[in-house]
């Protein structure tokens, strides 16, 4: 029950902190822009957007970004434009429901709260009530509801596909994140430093003060980076499988000696 207070109170105090931000700026050429591409269902997507992304806002470093959220990630276009999501129907659902509240609501306060607390509710394992974040935000469905059946949503998300298979370098795994223009790997946690160091403003950006020149040198990558990549598990039991089948193999060949 603490848990479930402590999750509503982060997401109120997340919505007040987005309703003041600025509606327009007189330096949009001076800001970095920050591309995430992601799927709903992946944990470690609802992970970064919940303990990394958020601190966009907590700093107040969001009034020198241009965020763009890009909800595809690991999905495959088959015949006849069939979407095929890596964690199944329902991130096909949720993907698209994304993708029409980001084009129902242009406006960043308005579409970022309604995607995170539908994250929220995916990193607590209870994405099926997604639509309670309505309610909780004082949002009509009907826009977004529409845009799901009319078949725009789809237009949507073959929308995404394209921007996300156009990626050079190709994304290996989600969540992506793109720092104007540079992917930064697995290094994607430290993504304020990368903001911060791009900044070319006359600002002075007081949340930049604990993350300049904190980058990773290149070489210092993680052996292995927690995030949703296809393909990652079979690899795994491949190397376990050619493991047990070679320790067996001498095993039968102690035996017979």
């Amino acid at each position: 029950m603490a848990s479930k207070y402590s999750s509503l109170a982060h997401l109120l105090l997340f919505i007040c902190s987005v309703l003041l931000l600025p509606n327009s700026s007189s330096s949009e050429s001076t800001k970095v822009s920050v591309d995430l591409y992601y799927e709903t269902l992946c944990p470690d997507c609802s992970d970064f957007i919940l303990k990394h992304l958020i601190k966009l806002f907590d700093t107040g470093l969001i009034s020198a970004v241009d965020l763009n959220l890009v909800p595809y990630g690991n999905a495959k276009l088959g015949t006849n434009d069939t979407i095929t999501c890596q964690h199944g129907p329902s991130e096909c659902l949720l993907n698209t429901v994304e993708a029409c509240a980001i084009e129902t609501w242009p406006a960043l306060n308005d579409h970022f709260p309604f995607i995170y607390c539908v994250e929220s509710l995916v990193y607590e394992h209870k994405y099926p009530q997604w639509e309670s974040c309505y309610e909780k935000l004082g949002l009509n469905s009907t826009l977004i509801a529409e845009c799901y059946n009319s078949g725009h949503g789809k237009e949507l998300e073959l929308k995404y596909a394209a921007e996300t298979n156009a990626l050079q370098p190709p994304h290996q795994y989600v969540p992506w994140v793109v720092v104007d223009g540079q992917p930064l790997y697995e290094d994607y946690e430290n993504f304020l430093s990368y903001v911060c160091n791009a900044y070319n403003g006359t600002a002075m950006l007081k949340g930049c003060n604990e993350y300049l020149n904190t980058i990773q040198m290149a070489g210092e990558k993680p052996n292995d980076p927690v995030a949703c990549k296809e393909g990652k598990m079979q690899a795994l039991f491949g190397r376990i499988r050619s493991t047990l089948t070679s320790w067996m193999s001498q095993v039968n060949m102690a035996f017979w000696m």
